[in-house]
């Protein structure tokens, strides 16, 4: 993995070592402070320029056009809200997804590799995390060109690990607000102030290509501001779970991918 990782830096491979320890520790802290941790550089910029352009005419040609307009559950309904509740208000998102079947190369040796997913099972606390058995949904890789983005939205896995490999020109910023809602709290007047643009808790940040993220997708809200400039926004997102063999419903495979497998 030397030749995608900067294991110099982050000793994925040594996880019996101080050095790895160490990372863990520094990954743990940052997240229980923020509720993300990143590590800059984690991908090699070669290997970061190979995957792009490996990547663009799968893009241009293969690609599924998830353009639509949802609420911020991705669900049609909330058991207990009101179809007209101020949380499930509409957005909508715009990219180009691939999907693990069509994502080879670098990508999907990291994804199956055990010292990443241990590694990011420490920085979690889990006891260990496992690949999907989802052929579509186990590992995306999402473009957004001119006028794209991912709106407000939760993500149904505890954790979301994204690895960036191309910055836009301008735009595509990560706006998240951490720990909106709890597995005990919905949180529905808080979702309703977000999507107003009114949680003054909202924050957002620029990551450098290369940069691996980390964070607590189902309790986050997030989104990704529409890309400006004629440079897409290219990233990846690795799936995992604590329990074996998860795969997405043939309804969200639809929604998501235009296809079901």
């Amino acid at each position: 993995m030397r030749d995608i990782i900067d294991l110099d830096r982050y000793p994925l491979d040594r996880p019996d070592s101080p050095e790895w320890q160490a990372l863990v520790d520094a990954a743990q802290a940052e997240l229980a402070a923020t509720g993300m941790f990143n590590l800059p550089g984690f991908l090699r910029a070669e290997a970061s320029a190979e995957v792009t352009a490996a990547l663009a005419p799968k893009f241009a040609t293969e690609a599924h056009v998830h353009a639509r307009r949802h609420n911020i559950y991705f669900r049609k309904d909330i058991q207990g809200l009101p179809a007209d509740h101020p949380a499930l208000a509409e957005v909508e998102s715009r990219n180009r997804t691939l999907c693990a079947d069509q994502i080879g190369g670098a990508l999907n040796r990291l994804y199956h590799w055990p010292e990443f997913a241990r590694f990011l099972a420490a920085t979690m606390d889990k006891p260990a995390l496992h690949p999907m058995a989802d052929p579509l949904a186990a590992l995306n890789a999402m473009s957004y060109a001119t006028g794209d983005g991912l709106n407000w939205h939760f993500d149904r896995s505890e954790f979301t690990t994204t690895l960036l490999l191309q910055a836009p020109d301008a735009g595509g910023l990560f706006e998240y607000r951490r720990d909106l809602r709890g597995d005990s709290d919905p949180n529905y007047a808080g979702v309703a102030r977000l999507l107003r643009g009114e949680d003054p808790d909202l924050r957002a940040i620029t990551l450098s290509p290369g940069t691996l993220n980390v964070f607590r997708g189902k309790h986050t809200a997030h989104r990704v501001t529409p890309v400006e400039g004629t440079t897409p926004r290219v990233i990846a997102v690795f799936s995992y779970f604590e329990t074996p063999g998860v795969r997405f419903t043939t309804e969200e495979q639809r929604g998501f991918y235009g296809r079901a497998a």
